[in-house]
Formats: C-alpha cells, sequence, structure tokens
C-alpha cells in the first residue's frame, strides 16, 4: 500500500545541511550578502569615477556625452518590444551615463557571450536529434486544428516534433505531483535527470534525495540541475560536491559571480524530471515544501504539473541534454535517446522550450496562438501579470471576438511590487470584457492555459517579461488529450474559491497599491 506525504518518518528524509538560521546577520554573512555588498560597492565606485571623471575632464564629457546619444540610436534600432524600449528611453534620460552602459552591456552580451554561443551551437546540433513522424503531422484533425502550423513554428526555433501516442496525466496540486514523482523515481532502472529553477532542503527534497542516493548506489545514472540562483538563497555552493558524494552528478546552471554583467537575467527557470525516458514531468512545481503545502507561505499553494508516459518524454529528455552539454567536454546523446517507448493514448502532444538567447518568443508565440484560434474560451492561470503591448492586444482582441477570457491570480501575492503591477492592467482588461479573479485561499503559482474543451498548455511560462523575455522556459502543449477535462474542471474548481475583480472592486482598490503599480509599470519590462 503506497504511503501518503504525512504518514512517513524522518529516517525516510535526507538532508545534507544544517538547517539555517533566519535574521539579519545570517543574510548579510550569507552568499548572498555578499554579493549584493560587493554589487553595491561596483555601483558607488562606478558613480565615484564618473562624477569625478565629468568634473575634471571635459574630453570625458564630451565622450560620454556621445556614447549616450548613440545608445540613444542603438535602442530604436533593437527589436525589442515598444514597451522596453519605453522603459530604457525614460531611465536614460534619468541616468543617462550609468543606464548607457548597461544598456551597452546588454547589446554586447557582456556576461554571457560564452552561454549564448554555446547554445546556439547544441540547438545546431540537435535540430534533427528526433525526427518528426510525418503520419501524425499529416493527421487531419491536426491540419485542420492548424496545430501543424504551430508546429512548424517550433520546429523553427529547436527540435519539438509534435507526438501521439503519449499518456498525459494531469496534477491540480503540488501534493499529487509529488507523490506521483515518489512512485515513479522507485521504478528507476537506468536514468534520473531532474532540472528545477529552486531546489530546497526540506521534507519534500528530503525524501526524494533518499530515493536518488539509493538509485545511485544501484547503478543508476542520477543528474540533478539547478539555477545558479540557489547557491544564494537555498542551497551552498558546495552542495554539487555534496550530492556527488553520494553518487549523484549534480551542476547549478549559469552560478552567480558577484560583478555587474548581464547574467543576472536569462535564469533556468524550467521545471524537468525525466526517468529512463519513459515518464516526463513537467509544470510549475519547485522542489520546495511550500510546493506541497507543507510549509505555509502566503496562504495555500496553487499549482500543477502533468506526468508524460509515451514517445513525448523524449523530448523533454533532449531539453535536459541541452543544458547539461552546455559544460560537458564530452558531449552524449544517444545512448538517453530512442528509448521511449509509445503509450496508446487520444491526442497529440509537443513539449516545447524557450531561450531568451535565440530571437525567438516560443512562450508568448504559443499563448498568443491558442488566444487567436479559441472560437469558445481560454481559461488562465498565472502567478503574474505584466504584459507587452502584443500579448495586452491579443487578450483583449480575443474578448472582443466573443471569446471568454478569464484568468484566476493570487488573493495573496509573493511579491508585492509585482502585485501592483498586475493590478495595473485590470481596469483596462476588464473593460474589453475579460474576467479577472483573485485566488482567496492564498496564492496561484499555476501557469496554465485551456482553451474550447481541445487544446491546452502546462509548464513552466509567467505572464511576465521575466518568463517571457529573459527566462529559459518549457511547457507541454495538449491537443485533443484526455486530461483537458481534467484541466478546465480543475479550473472551474479554482474559481469558486476566487472573488471576481470588478470596477467596483477596483475602485476600493488600497492607494498603496495602486501608486505603487503606477510607479513599477515605468519599469515593468525589468520586472
Amino acid at each position: 500500500m503506497k504511503k501518503r506525504i504525512n504518514e512517513v518518518s524522518d529516517e525516510e528524509v535526507l538532508l545534507l545541511m544544517k538547517k539555517r538560521k533566519k535574521g539579519l546577520l545570517r543574510i548579510v554573512f550569507s552568499r548572498f550578502g555578499i554579493c549584493a555588498i560587493m554589487l553595491l560597492l561596483q555601483v558607488v565606485l562606478i558613480y565615484l569615477v564618473l562624477e569625478w571623471c565629468s568634473e575634471d575632464m571635459e574630453w570625458f564629457t564630451a565622450a560620454a556625452a556621445v556614447f549616450t546619444i548613440a545608445m540613444f540610436f542603438q535602442l530604436f534600432k533593437s527589436d525589442m518590444d515598444a514597451t522596453s524600449k519605453l522603459t530604457w528611453l525614460v531611465l536614460l534620460m534619468i541616468f543617462p551615463i550609468p543606464i548607457s552602459i548597461l544598456f551597452w552591456c546588454k547589446e554586447k552580451e557582456i556576461g554571457h557571450r560564452r552561454l549564448s554561443r554555446r547554445l546556439r551551437e547544441m540547438h545546431a546540433r540537435t535540430m534533427n536529434k528526433i525526427p518528426q513522424d510525418k503520419d501524425v503531422l499529416s493527421d487531419p484533425s491536426i491540419v485542420s486544428s492548424s496545430t501543424d502550423a504551430l508546429c512548424h513554428y517550433l520546429n523553427l526555433t529547436g527540435c519539438f516534433p509534435v507526438y501521439n501516442n503519449t499518456q498525459v496525466t494531469f496534477f491540480p496540486l503540488g501534493e499529487n505531483k509529488f507523490e506521483a514523482m515518489l512512485e515513479e523515481l522507485e521504478k528507476a532502472e537506468r536514468f534520473i535527470f531532474m532540472e528545477y529553477f529552486i531546489i530546497d532542503e526540506g521534507y519534500m527534497w528530503g525524501r526524494i534525495l533518499k530515493i536518488l542516493a539509493e538509485k545511485a548506489a544501484q547503478g543508476v545514472e542520477v543528474r540533478v540541475m539547478y539555477d545558479g540562483m540557489c547557491e544564494i538563497s537555498t542551497l551552498s555552493s558546495d552542495y554539487p560536491k555534496r550530492l556527488s558524494s553520494l553518487g549523484i552528478k549534480c551542476k547549478s546552471f549559469s552560478k552567480i559571480y558577484p560583478f555587474l554583467s548581464t547574467q543576472y537575467n536569462y535564469r533556468d527557470h524550467r521545471k524537468i524530471l525525466v526517468i529512463d525516458g519513459k515518464v516526463a514531468f513537467n509544470g510549475g512545481v519547485n522542489l520546495a515544501d511550500e510546493y506541497i503545502n507543507r510549509r505555509d507561505r502566503f496562504g495555500h499553494w496553487k499549482d500543477t504539473a502533468v506526468m508524460l508516459k509515451g514517445r513525448a518524454v523524449e523530448s523533454f529528455t533532449l531539453m535536459f541534454l541541452q543544458m547539461w552539454n552546455i559544460t560537458e567536454k564530452e558531449e552524449k546523446w544517444d545512448e538517453f535517446l530512442g528509448c521511449s517507448p509509445e503509450c496508446k493514448s487520444f491526442g497529440y502532444v509537443i513539449p516545447y522550450s524557450d531561450s531568451p538567447l535565440d530571437g525567438y518568443k516560443v512562450g508568448e508565440c504559443v499563448y498568443m496562438d491558442i488566444l487567436n484560434r479559441a472560437k469558445k474560451y481560454v481559461h488562465i492561470m498565472t502567478p503574474y501579470l505584466v504584459l507587452d503591448n502584443e500579448l495586452e492586444m491579443t487578450l483583449k482582441f480575443a474578448a472582443q471576438r466573443g471569446v471568454d477570457v478569464r484568468l484566476i491570480l493570487p488573493g495573496i501575492p509573493d511579491k508585492k511590487a509585482a502585485y501592483a503591477l498586475a493590478k495595473s492592467h485590470y481596469n483596462y482588461l476588464i473593460k474589453e470584457g475579460i474576467k479577472i479573479y483573485e485566488y482567496t485561499p492564498g496564492f496561484v503559482h499555476a501557469k496554465i492555459f485551456v482553451c474550447d474543451d481541445i487544446k491546452a498548455t502546462v509548464g513552466t511560462i509567467n505572464l511576465d517579461y521575466r518568463s517571457l523575455y529573459h527566462h529559459f522556459e518549457c511547457g507541454t502543449y495538449l491537443y485533443g488529450t484526455e486530461c483537458i477535462g481534467d484541466i478546465e474542471e480543475d479550473f472551474q474548481k479554482t474559481l469558486r474559491c476566487c472573488r471576481e475583480v470588478t470596477e467596483e472592486t477596483i475602485k476600493r482598490e488600497s492607494l498603496y497599491y495602486r501608486f505603487l503599480g503606477s510607479i513599477m509599470k515605468l519599469i515593468a519590462p525589468m520586472m
């Protein structure tokens, strides 16, 4: 009989770090505190140098003016969206010299040029690693729904075939995903690949880690990768060595160094688990106790995920290997690919990923494709709402065409600035017929679109600039799969726990959030 989450003893949890003390001193003397102090010192030093030069050297003042003007022209030449250009323009006018330098660093890819080059090389070598089944792509239902057109677009950006014979299970809560993860991890025989934005030691990660250690001891290839931000927030900088002592291969993606550069954008926000090429997990759930409501942060934590069994698992295997192999001297692919068996099921699945360094806005384009082709409804859950012009117009156009567009957002925020910024969009979206709801029990971290009972996407991609422009992301696009009804049913169930936002409730909104939202709107693309 399967043990439930709360029925397990502490002996079945493996932790590698002492519990950290909380408080100001811990922050100051932590890696985060040291990085923050060094970055602040660099900013102050640059400011003092610029002040000294501008007062004592006329030629420097002239050169700085020419450089700033050049950055103005470069800004208008760039292909960034209009809202981002406006933000940069305002900042350039207020702080011309430092913002000019920052913009130049961004344009010249200072801090991530090597990463960008390696990713381009990696994608070029893997564009044809998984061939598209032409019979699947020519299926009449795929063609009539224009899913083939979306697949064509996705395959311009990477290797993202459309699959049949893939069973998809939807999890309406992190607790549900966690129980399924434990069960599937116990079955692992060949390899386990894990890539997560956040790993935090506690009950959830402790139970998973115990299984990983046991599997590594049995000869299973276990690899764990997490974003470098974890090293200044949740994990120690030597955590890969700690896992290595258990036989687990581990690395952090894009380590954080205390030097000014553009590396602080471009974080690995993906959540992927692949087991033996047979099973894959994707969705919004990270590996920390709040995601399974064992730790109370911002009320009840509402999150979602999917489990794939079948051919489409191969795409998630490839996604993981692409990121893992960036820092590998000897790339290995074929021993892990080609081992995903068919699993008879209805519908079609397209796993996809989004890179901030390839010029394609994959996540946003998938969302806009769903909105533009919707006939009856599009129902959305997202933790953040920071819209660019294109996505805002697409949402409005769908509602103006008579599509029932509904969004569920958090009732209790994790970040007040982002919460205020989301509220700044409410009034004009509601006026166009879009219905907005806030989840009263707590925080919504789910990222789902479900449309017309026939298509959906579940993944890691928020409706904000961070996810749409600056992060590495991934998702699972579904067409005609049996679980789409479960996704819509969960949306309706969640809706019953929400308060509707109306013009009257907006009028009663606190002055604090109105003022903060107005200020944050000026720098929205940097949020």
